[in-house]
């Protein structure tokens, strides 16, 4: 605050002190001067607080403030008038505190902006204007600074603490070819990094103007108490004349001095801007109070497929091979070719053979063929990557059969790997669904929302399978970009409706739907412009937040107009029978205005219900994420053993299932028992409940049975004398195994570790 607001607050108390102590020392007159002084100077705030809002062209209830003051001095109710002048002036304070309050997390964004960047000129380091930098430059990223402008890593590691962007407290490692975005802080040792963006299209310089925008608009509902102040203010007067009628000037002005302005002026505006505020806490960046106020309103979803319920980049989901080479073995040579390719497909690959501890050889004698595929010498192998053609697939072998049928019938891609001219097996890529898509679904309609919708570009057949899985009410397929608003248009006309997408074909519908939802964090910069809402962390669950922030914001701009306005109304009353006089009124005047404002700050906090991770908690669940990221690898040979069986050398297949079981007993089942000592406890005390995670339990139950039921077959079975019945017992317990651990790790995925922030889920696709 500054001196100059200072001054009035601190006059108007000395004034009311000063005459106090006159009074206790019985000079009635010096007393009641230095009162008439505070009375003064609160009728100079009260005529500079009603000109601003004339300036603003909002005539309310500061005339009624006036009116009481003039009115004490006028039947010679002094002390009132001192009185109500130090609540006035001091209301004033406790305005621009509950303003700097409910901006604080927006003025952080803002006061956060990078002013210059470390650039590599001639070999040398040099600081320049980040108005300077343009892309493509060299730049470094010194400990404790922030990231200039958006861009892509050149160092093996970048340590960055997200929060300010994402609201998540745990730092986040990007490794070389990872982009990342202005705004954040390097929280480890200094990195280089190519500059893809100018300064003014960076992901903070959008998000900075989207806080400018946001700080700037007015939500309809401010406007609308604006039209009940006017009301209140009609009401105040003849509620005063009436009490002048019957009782006299005195209980007149006591009507007056209780009239409160604060729940009508302060109470919308102050709950709108903290609702703002806390959602940009969390990542959600809304474009304005209007735009908080209509997503309140609505109770229809239309939500976008591709990038949006999925993670919008193809992961490698399984390998496929003739036999002639193991999974890890094909896929390590092809990782080794496609690292020196830029397609986006090659970084998935690279990524999941980093992600096994492959070793990763460097090609020679490469050669790539846009729209074919690769091929180079790998070690002593000839190895080629790309289409059926590209790598001599000839007919349809009982592999590639089924890696075509998985493409039909589950929109899969496919990639095909020949090894010295032979076909040796083929990768086959998903665009999975985000871990926390369907407790996002869930949340909305927990929250109220009442009809989800997907709209998508996918193949009916795709489409309609993501639409069953996440329960959502209808699945519009195959639609082109003018027939995506066509349907946004129809869903509008049925009620109010909001539409999520994150890419340049959504920009249109977003920009129609009655709010606009973008999931900026990788989406292109049109949707984010043509959204109303942008989610700057790429997590879906963000939106569920943003609906029930954006309904507790207003219930509580409603409460806090509501309460305060009744609570005036019932003062008014008591005083207009003769039975509060002036001073206790303006007590009370600034009891019901400190009450008012602060019940609307408790927009800028987490409602009962809310589920918000701390440090510890965060840590957890990264931990057990990353667990069952080696859980899933795991499955994989567990299910390629289980194949095996009858099909290669006994010996050979027995050995790799002990192996298997070796993992079970020594990683996967200590794993469980910590999910339920550690875990269950930590996730019961978050959500609430303690039956929550009771069937889960459960499972850990049957997987430990089901492991010891191998490790008895095992030790049953005579690897010398292995027959028919041994088999297709070993296989049914692997294949149990392998469903039940596929299903369980997928449940806590999306019901538990979801809540937590996957630093993954950020990863670029860009090419190495």
């Amino acid at each position: 605050m500054s001196r100059l607001s200072d001054l009035p607050v601190s006059l108007a108390c000395v004034g009311l002190a000063v005459g106090g102590l006159l009074r206790l020392a019985s000079d009635v007159g010096p007393a009641n001067a230095a009162w008439s002084v505070t009375i003064a100077v609160g009728v100079a705030y009260s005529l500079y607080s009603t000109g601003r809002s004339l300036a603003r062209r909002r005539l309310g209830v500061d005339l009624i403030a006036l009116l009481a003051l003039i009115g004490t001095a006028l039947v010679h109710e002094y002390l009132a008038g001192a009185v109500v002048g130090v609540m006035l002036t001091s209301g004033g304070a406790l305005e621009r505190w509950a303003a700097g309050q409910a901006h604080r997390d927006l003025e952080a964004l803002l006061q956060r902006v990078p002013r210059s960047a470390h650039r590599y000129l001639n070999d040398a380091l040099v600081s320049v204007s980040l108005d300077d930098v343009v892309p493509g430059d060299a730049l470094m990223v010194a400990s404790g600074e922030l990231v200039p402008v958006d861009g892509m890593v050149l160092s093996p590691i970048a340590v960055l603490d997200e929060s300010a962007l994402t609201g998540e407290p745990l730092p986040v490692n990007r490794v070389r070819g990872d982009l990342v975005r202005s705004g954040v802080v390097n929280a480890g040792g200094p990195f280089d990094m190519t500059a893809t963006t100018a300064a003014a299209d960076s992901t903070y310089a959008n998000i900075v103007r989207l806080v400018a925008d946001a700080e700037a608009s007015q939500p309809p509902f401010v406007r609308l108490a604006d039209t009940y102040a006017l009301r209140f203010l009609a009401l105040t007067l003849v509620g005063a004349g009436a009490a002048w009628i019957f009782g006299g000037a005195s209980r007149a002005v006591a009507v007056l001095v209780v009239a409160t302005p604060c729940p009508l002026i302060l109470a919308a505006p102050v709950a709108f801007v903290s609702g703002l505020s806390r959602a940009a806490r969390r990542g959600i960046i809304m474009k304005g109070g209007a735009v908080l106020e209509r997503l309140a309103r609505c109770t229809n979803v239309l939500i976008d497929k591709t990038g949006t319920l999925t993670v919008g980049h193809p992961v490698l989901k399984d390998v496929l091979t003739d036999g002639t080479f193991g999974r890890d073995d094909l896929l390590e040579l092809a990782a080794s070719l496609d690292q020196v390719s830029p397609h986006v497909l090659a970084n998935s690959v690279v990524r999941a053979a980093i992600d096994l501890d492959l070793t990763l050889i460097r090609p020679t004698n490469v050669e790539e063929v846009l729209g074919f595929g690769i091929r180079g010498r790998v070690a002593e192998h000839t190895v080629v990557v790309g289409n059926a053609s590209w790598c001599g697939v000839v007919g349809t072998p009982p592999w590639a059969k089924a890696a075509r049928r998985r493409a039909r019938l589950d929109g899969s891609l496919t990639v095909y790997v020949a090894v010295d001219d032979h076909p040796a097996g083929v990768l086959v890529f998903d665009d999975p669904l985000r871990t926390d898509a369907a407790r996002t679904i869930r949340s909305l309609r927990s929250c109220g929302i009442e009809r989800i919708v997907m709209v998508s570009g996918d193949r009916v057949e795709v489409a309609e399978t993501v639409g069953s899985i996440m329960g959502l009410d209808e699945v519009f397929a195959q639609r082109t970009p003018a027939e995506k608003l066509e349907v946004v248009r129809m869903q509008c006309e049925i009620a109010p409706t909001i539409m999520v997408g994150d890419g340049v074909n959504d920009a249109p519908a977003l920009a129609i739907a009655d709010v606009g939802v973008a999931l900026g964090a990788r989406g292109s910069t049109a949707a984010s412009e043509a959204a109303d809402v942008v989610l700057i962390v790429d997590r879906l669950d963000r939106l569920g937040e943003a609906v029930v922030l954006a309904r507790r914001t207003k219930h509580i701009a409603v409460q806090s107009v509501i309460a305060g306005m009744v609570m005036s109304l019932v003062a008014m009353g008591v005083a207009a029978v003769g039975l509060l006089p002036a001073v206790w009124g303006a007590l009370l005047q600034e009891v019901i205005d400190a009450a008012t404002i602060l019940n609307a700050l408790r927009a800028l906090h987490a409602g009962r219900g809310e589920r918000i991770l701390d440090d510890d908690d965060t840590a957890l669940t990264a931990r057990f994420r990353s667990e069952h990221r080696s859980i899933r690898a795991a499955l994989d040979r567990l299910q390629a053993a289980a194949d095996g069986l009858g099909m290669v050398d006994q010996g050979e297949a027995l050995e790799e299932v002990r192996q298997m079981h070796r993992v079970l007993v020594d990683e996967v089942l200590p794993h469980e028992e910590a999910e339920d000592a550690i875990l269950y406890p930590a996730l019961g005390r978050i959500l609430g409940e303690t039956d929550t995670t009771a069937s889960m339990s459960r499972a850990h139950i049957e997987i430990k049975h089901q492991t010891r039921r191998l490790g008895q077959l095992l030790d049953e079975i005579d690897p010398r004398d292995v027959d028919e019945t041994d088999l297709v017992e070993l296989r049914g317990v692997l294949y149990g195994l392998c469903a039940i651990l596929r299903l369980h790790t997928a449940q806590e995925d999306e019901s538990f570790l979801s809540l937590g922030d996957d630093p993954s889920i950020t990863t670029s696709a860009t090419p190495r």
